[in-house]
């Protein structure tokens, strides 16, 4: 049974799902921490109390927590489909619906954070995101048979790919860009995937 949550844990925890909600509509320079605090409803003076290292740190905790929580969706999207391209279709579907449900203001929850200059923490934390993504694909690649080597290239292609959809879709406010990225990636890893192989099982990614 999970213990409920003390009064500081919901105020922290409302200050870091506010921040990444704002951090993926509008990136990092367009949020004030007023803002944040505003759109949390959280106290002004927890801010600082759980993260005196102000918005940099605030903003690393968001983008963690958000990342973790993407990945563990794609994941659940994923879990059941026993052929490479209903686990492509799943995730671009998932990320369409999304994009579409949000009135094309969402996208990747670091994508917008990464085209701005920032401090060296909040970098190497969207570096890191992108990293946990590109091996989450890799290990699902391998775990359709794909060689590791091959799929290590397939997931940066992939990630660039669907990166690159995303935006796309979001200026176009069109998901048609993600369902041919869709198609395209399912071509190409069904060409790669060796023939009547099983899937291997593999832990959670």
């Amino acid at each position: 049974m999970t213990a409920a949550l003390t009064k500081g844990e919901r105020s922290r925890g409302k200050l870091v799902t506010a921040t990444a909600e704002l951090l993926r509509r509008q990136g990092y320079h367009a949020t004030g921490l007023s803002e944040i605090v505003a759109e949390s409803g959280a106290p002004r003076g927890s801010l600082y109390f759980y993260f005196p290292g102000g918005k940099d740190e605030l903003a690393c905790a968001a983008l963690t927590v958000a990342g973790e929580e993407w990945r563990r969706r794609i994941a659940a999207a994923v879990e059941d489909t026993a052929e490479l391209g209903a686990a492509i279709d799943a995730i671009v579907t998932l990320l369409a619906d999304d994009l579409e449900a949000s009135g094309y203001q969402h996208g990747c929850p670091a994508a917008a954070v990464a085209l701005e200059a920032t401090s060296d923490p909040v970098r190497q934390t969207v570096a890191a995101h992108y990293a946990a993504w590109e091996a989450a694909i890799a290990d699902r690649l391998v775990a359709f048979g794909i060689s590791r080597p091959i799929g290590t290239q397939l997931a940066t292609v992939a990630l660039a790919a669907i990166e690159g959809a995303l935006l796309l879709a979001k200026v176009s406010r069109n998901r048609a860009p993600l369902a041919t990225v869709g198609a395209a990636l399912r071509s190409m890893v069904m060409m790669m995937q060796p023939p009547r192989r099983k899937r291997r099982k593999t832990a959670s990614t």
